[in-house]
């Protein structure tokens, strides 16, 4: 019983845990005669069980009750598909020299016999100097023999503390990298930390954890297993990471001409001998740099020049000096977009983000683009979009402070800033045109469409890394209003796409933002709702509490009647995630009240009748809660009216979810399979895939049902 309530609030990040707990908190309700407040902790979800422990053991039909919701809970916490996953290694880079001596200290840790002590190295060296390559070389070598299980890579972008990714990210990133599905993946980092021991438990696994920031961001991700062996690789000694270590230097000279000779053929370093020794100088030693270089071996027009300098003067770094010498190969509109998209760390640009920095069309922008590719002043990720190696960004974004100025700089981030903004507008009006919530694109002609709400959701979706990015430079630039509209814009992805923990750095700096500079506005009763949402989302209910109270407060200052509804409505869902079904009543009862302010005329009354039906599904959940059915189907089915009358897919879905739910629990799953079956085919054009996982389940539950 203590696994099933676990795995529940384990889940809640899919619609399968959070009906899941919905549903075991009224039969929770009915096993013990009163309220019992949802566990939050270990301690208290074994305290449940014991109460749901007594409770079955005394009347049989509560027992078959429990049984029955039982089986349709997976105690795995994620989905059967995870098994079976295979993560595969990135590819290795085709020429690699030397580091024998590394190789074998990382065949002796990996090889070493099993004694409790989690298998771990630590490789680390300059930038440059071919530390993630020895990683992924090295694993690809002994990967198919020594870990049949796969080869998880996954990039922490610990460039800076800006930029690295949290630990309950990191953990995200790893699970997703298993084969766990998006919606499956815990909503709180120490579950998150359980569903991972228990994924690879069994395993043989290489985990490759690439440019680490510190110990902490990696110490989540460590586990005893037996069979894992983790290689973590960082600029730097981490203090505190108890592993072994392994540090890479330079190339020796003859390792370093090896490698330009494999790269460009033995005929090409000797046309290049009077060159080479001011070369080999100048790379320092760093395969990076050697691999530039040998783009312009042989190129009098490429010859060496002084090498670059950092802003203090510093030594001649390998990496520098390499984006230095490529750089002066290059087209002035070229050399101005690689200055120029340095400004911010945006995670990965696109074609379509460097036409707005450029000042060109995006067919332009990708040529440009794909020429900075060749000469290695950009990479390339898995999904076609380029980024920059932190010493080449450095070059660049110094690079650019001197030839643009300050004025050039700014106009640059600023486009970009604006561009992302019209597209994340957009985006979520497509997404979610029936939303008030949402802010109004721009007028004029639009630069960015999208034709349906899956297409929507899917541009939010792949664009949040830069969205987020750009939300921190307009607070730099102090645009407050553009951080506001930006921090508003992400509500479609937070409601039907999650990335609650990436999400919540970003709508608590708009909802401090908007506290600040438009105090007492609907924009910030709406930024204070969409952080009391998140906080739902992670199960960090006192935060939820204040911060919904704050959104009512804000709307109620503001006179906007709607918003200070729709605030109470979001603490009677915390509430409803709390078990405390009375008081989530009592919150859907006061918006009810709240509405009925809104008179003939008054701003918002276009849209009572929906506002209406969604408070009429919510009291509908409460009264499940409470174990009254009857009332609670009366309730759903005026909904359902209205969301099947006025098209609304999405609600008509839910809202039928909510009867199928409440068929289950009267004992009626073959009602519930057609309700169910409707609701599938609701959503089959929305995009919500939370959601159609959880109509999944909750058929196949009813089947199990029938066939029992």
């Amino acid at each position: 019983m203590t696994a099933v309530l676990g795995a529940v609030g384990a889940g809640m990040a899919n619609e399968v845990g959070k009906r899941g707990l919905e549903t075991a908190g009224g039969l929770v309700r009915r096993i013990a005669g009163r309220e019992v407040t949802a566990p939050a902790n270990p301690d208290e979800v074994a305290a449940v069980a014991r109460i749901v422990y007594d409770g079955v053991h005394r009347d049989q039909a509560l027992a078959r009750a429990w049984n029955a919701f039982a089986r349709s809970v997976p105690l795995s916490g994620a989905g059967t598909s995870v098994a079976a996953a295979r993560p595969e290694p990135p590819p290795s880079v085709r020429f690699f020299t030397d580091r024998d001596d590394a190789m074998k200290t990382l065949d002796r840790e990996a090889s070493r016999a099993a004694d409790g002590r989690p298998r771990i190295a630590l490789v680390h060296g300059a930038p440059g100097m071919g530390t993630s390559a020895l990683a992924v070389h090295w694993g690809g070598k002994r990967a198919a023999k020594w870990f049949p299980d796969g080869h998880v890579h996954v990039d922490l972008r610990g460039f800076s503390a800006g930029t690295a990714l949290d630990g309950s990210t990191a953990l995200r990133a790893v699970l997703r990298k298993l084969g766990v599905p998006e919606e499956e993946v815990p909503p709180t980092a120490e579950d998150r930390v359980g569903l991972l021991r228990r994924l690879v438990a069994d395993r043989r696994l290489l985990m490759v954890l690439d440019h680490a920031y510190s110990a902490a961001q990696v110490r989540p991700l460590l586990t005893s297993a037996p069979g894992v062996f983790v290689l973590v690789v960082a600029a730097n000694v981490l203090p505190g990471l108890d592993a072994v270590r392994v540090p890479v230097g330079p190339l020796a000279k003859r390792d370093a001409v090896r490698l330009l000779t494999a790269i460009t053929g033995k005929e090409e370093v000797s046309r290049a001998r009077a060159a080479l020794p001011a070369v080999l100088a100048r790379c320092g030693g760093s395969p990076f740099a050697l691999r530039a270089a040998a783009l312009r071996l042989t190129d009098e027009a490429a010859a060496p020049v002084a090498p670059a300098q950092g802003p203090s003067d510093a030594a001649p770094e390998p990496v520098r000096t390499a984006a230095e010498d490529a750089y002066r190969s290059l087209d002035p509109a070229t050399a101005r977009l690689y200055r120029l998209m340095s400004l911010q760390p945006w995670p990965a640009i696109g074609p379509v983000a460097a036409s707005w920095i450029g000042e060109t069309d995006a067919t332009e922008a990708e040529r440009r683009l794909d020429q900075l590719l060749a000469v290695h002043l950009l990479e390339l990720t898995d999904g076609g979009r380029y980024f920059y190696r932190p010493g080449v960004r450095r070059h660049a974004e110094d690079t650019a402070h001197r030839e643009d100025r300050v004025a050039g700089c700014a106009g640059a981030v600023s486009r970009a800033v604006a561009g992302h903004l019209e597209l994340a507008v957009r985006a979520a009006n497509a997404a979610l045109p029936e939303s008030w919530r949402v802010p109004q694109p721009p007028t004029g002609p639009a630069r960015i469409s999208y034709a349906s709400r899956a297409e929507g959701i899917e541009a939010l979706v792949a664009e949040r890394g830069n969205l987020l990015q750009a939300v921190h430079a307009a607070q730099e630039f102090g645009d407050f209003t553009t951080v506001v509209r930006l921090g508003q814009a992400l509500w479609p992805l937070q409601l039907k796409a999650g990335h609650h923990d990436e999400l919540l750095p970003v709508i608590r700096l708009a909802a401090d933002t908007a506290d600040a500079h438009f105090p007492d506005t609907r924009a910030a009763g709406a930024l204070h709702a969409q952080l009391a949402h998140t906080f739902i989302e992670l199960a960090r209910y006192d935060e939820a509490a204040t911060a919904a109270r704050a959104s009512a407060a804000a709307e109620l200052a503001a006179g906007h009647a709607r918003g200070h509804a729709s605030a109470v409505e979001m603490l009677g869902l915390l509430r409803l995630r709390q078990w405390r079904y009375d008081e989530a009543y009592e919150c859907f009862d006061e918006a009810g009240r709240i509405y009925d302010t809104i008179g003939p005329g008054g701003e918002g009354e276009r849209d009572l009748p929906r506002a209406r039906a969604l408070l009429e599904r919510h009291r509908g959940r409460a009264l499940r809660g409470l174990g009254r059915r009857e009332e609670a189907r009366e309730r759903l089915n005026g909904a359902l009216r209205y969301f099947r009358d006025t098209r609304e897919a999405y609600n008509t879905a839910r809202t039928l979810t909510d009867l199928a739910e409440t068929g289950i629990d009267s004992g009626d799953p073959a009602g519930a399979l057609p309700l169910i079956d409707e609701a599938v085919t609701a959503l089959a054009a929305e995009g919500a895939s939370y959601h159609l996982a959880h109509l999944r389940s909750l058929r196949q539950s009813c089947l199990d049902q029938l066939d029992a």
